[in-house]
């Protein structure tokens, strides 16, 4: 009764009670509606994770539990590039992040180098019929410039350019042996596949060329050749000599103390 009797008395006070409390709602301070929005995130990403964990099945979450991995609950980690919110305006980029020496100001065409040996869009090279389409670059360009360059050192006296005269030969030279050996090794490995696609037909199972029995084939076709032109014992006796000056860097000698110790 007491409590009905003071309600009645001091109605104004009460008025008064509601009207206030209605300021506070209306007045909060920032940090309590700061408040009020981490608790909303945290409720939609409640909601957000029961809805994920609505279509899991329960062996993925028996094994996510057993492993100890959290990777079912959280979502992937998505940087968010850095955007312009209008154009005329500058990039807003992480304090973070250092930011780098060199910069691109100007976005220039990349440059795409291919090498036609490993593209496919070139092709595949045929060696045979590479070889046959420039060959004469070695039966007649590179013969016709050694002639050339055996005439000069005869025309100038400079020590510096009869070196490098010299030295342009003996790479033609190297240039022309190894091909008339790559020519050679070729001719033997295309006659023996033809022999080999003979043998096949009857029920054969072929036999593949080692490298090392392709250069003892060359050899023997070297010495039948030497032999039927008569250079073999000149060929021979230079192999000889070749041979014995190796040998002879291996030697000891005496020295010329040591011969006048033992007089």
């Amino acid at each position: 009764m007491k409590k009905s009797s003071d309600l009645k008395a001091n109605p104004g006070k009460t008025y008064f009670e509601d009207e206030q409390e209605e300021d506070e709602l209306k007045y909060s301070s920032p940090e309590e509606e700061r408040d009020d929005d981490y608790s909303s995130e945290e409720e939609e990403e409640e909601a957000e994770i029961k809805r994920a964990l609505a279509d899991v099945t329960f062996g993925e979450l028996q094994k996510a539990r057993s492993d100890g991995s959290d990777s079912v609950f959280r979502k992937p980690n998505s940087e968010k590039k850095p955007s312009r919110v209008n154009k005329n305006r500058p990039m807003e980029a992480s304090c973070k992040k250092p930011v780098g020496r060199f910069r691109e100001v100007v976005q220039a065409p990349k440059k795409v180098v291919r090498d036609p040996r490993f593209e496919s869009l070139c092709g595949t090279l045929d060696v045979e019929g590479f070889r046959k389409r420039f060959n004469f670059l070695f039966e007649n360009n590179l013969p016709a410039e050694r002639e050339e360059l055996q005439k000069q050192p005869k025309k100038t006296r400079n020590p510096k350019v009869i070196g490098e005269l010299k030295n342009h030969i003996s790479w033609i030279d190297k240039q022309l042996k190894l091909e008339s050996a790559k020519s050679a090794d070729a001719k033997i490995l295309a006659e023996h596949k033809k022999k080999e696609r003979e043998a096949a037909k009857h029920g054969k199972q072929p036999f593949y060329l080692k490298k090392s029995e392709i250069r003892k084939q060359r050899l023997i076709e070297k010495y039948k050749n030497l032999k039927a032109s008569g250079k073999l014992e000149s060929f021979l006796e230079k192999r000889r000599r070749k041979n014995a000056a190796k040998d002879h860097r291996y030697m000891p000698y005496r020295r010329p103390n040591d011969v006048e110790q033992q007089s």
